[in-house]
């Protein structure tokens, strides 16, 4: 399937990708919800690590993000992902692969 990628599209899918990575860390799976306000996007989302809140942005399909979970604990991360329209709206759905790591923990005191 060819399928060609506007603008709006490539953000959402470095909205869904970012999200993704934020909340699947380096081994699980997540699920969230992006609104993309320029070139960010705002996300919530429920992975392994529970709730998850973030801004993402990126060029293409690569993405890269900044979230934070309900135990404190902040995370970057960096993916790549697609999406694709659904229904007549404004709506997209998309998928993503990255890596995130722990760049502030509240309970790790050093």
């Amino acid at each position: 399937m060819n399928t060609v990628f506007t603008s709006a599209a490539r953000h959402s899918a470095v909205a869904a990708a970012a999200a993704l990575t934020l909340l699947s860390g380096c081994a699980s799976v997540g699920v969230g919800v992006g609104i993309p306000i320029g070139p960010f996007s705002i996300g919530v989302g429920l992975g392994s690590g529970g709730v998850n809140a973030g801004v993402s942005t990126g060029v293409g399909p690569v993405g890269v993000g900044v979230g934070v979970n309900q135990r404190g604990q902040v995370s970057a991360g960096a993916g790549v992902g697609a999406s694709t329209g659904i229904g007549n709206g404004n709506a997209r759905v998309g998928v993503g692969v990255g890596t995130s790591t722990v760049i502030h923990d509240p309970d790790n005191h050093r």
